[in-house]
């Protein structure tokens, strides 16, 4: 079965969020200056996860600098409380999750947006942490990307904790750096998969042309493993197990680690 995408944009929306973005990149440029390192590692188009290092409330602020692109976000549902905030976000594109427990719904909602081919933020670490080591990551990450193909940039950001650290209300002006690593993609990619499917047909055809059926059992394992795509050329989710998902996270977690590394030394954080 198929996931179904999330209906893209309207103009209104880009709109807003264009506008939104300006006026609070703009500000928060100006509050908290610093350089953005290796937006040529961000694809140009189509989905992909945004995994950033998470020391402060502001760094979903600061992670929409890296890219004019609409970003969608998922915020902790407690924000809905307030029924103004909650349609300003939602019109931005942002959606609520169920922090105290497996939320399905926004689960759906995130693979909706990979399946939409839109870019979506997500912090592994679940919540705030402190200090320079990047570690417990949450498999949430890693889980989306492997079912849906898509990859991960991993993103460090140095000097967002020293301005709002845990426990303050109101951020201290602070030179933040902000350094985009390379794409990690997970086992299985889309690519791969639709490779492995062309190569399948492709073997299956020259054999039934030449009267051999020898190579039946590999393509029959292709579509056993989820391989390829429906009949109307979908990707369909890919079933890896449990054992590559937290390998692909432990990946994500030392490019996290290694951009939140250079990140820290370019803000000069000690």
């Amino acid at each position: 079965m198929s996931w179904t995408p999330s209906p893209p944009p309207t103009r209104g929306e880009i709109l807003l969020y264009r506008v939104t973005r300006g006026i609070a990149v703009g500000l928060s440029r100006l509050y908290l200056p610093g350089r953005v390192i290796g937006k040529e590692n961000l694809p140009t188009e189509g989905a992909f996860l945004v995994a950033p290092v998470h020391r402060s409330y502001v760094d979903w602020l600061i992670v929409a600098r890296v890219t004019t692109r609409r970003l969608r976000y998922i915020a902790k549902a407690e924000i809905w409380k307030s029924k103004l905030a909650g349609r300003m976000l939602e019109a931005l594109g942002v959606f609520p999750v169920n922090r105290s427990g497996a939320d399905r719904e926004a689960l759906e909602r995130c693979r909706a947006v990979l399946a939409g081919g839109e870019p979506l933020v997500m912090f592994p670490e679940g919540t705030r942490r402190s200090g320079r080591e990047v570690i417990d990551l949450r498999e949430g990450v890693a889980y989306l990307a492997v079912r849906a193909g898509v990859p991960v940039v991993p993103v460090g950001i140095g000097g967002s904790e020293q301005s709002m650290p845990r426990g303050s209300t109101i951020p201290r002006p602070r030179r933040v750096v902000v350094v985009i690593g390379k794409p990690i993609w997970p086992p299985l990619s889309g690519t791969e998969i639709g490779g492995r499917a062309q190569a399948a047909a492709a073997s299956a055809a020259a054999a039934a042309s030449a009267g051999a059926a020898s190579v039946a059992p590999a393509a029959e394992g292709a579509r056993e493993s989820g391989e390829g795509g429906d009949e109307a050329g979908k990707k369909r989710p890919v079933r890896v197990s449990r054992r590559a998902t937290k390998e692909f996270s432990d990946q994500v977690a030392a490019g996290i680690q290694q951009a939140f590394d250079d990140a820290r030394r370019r803000a000069k954080v000690v």
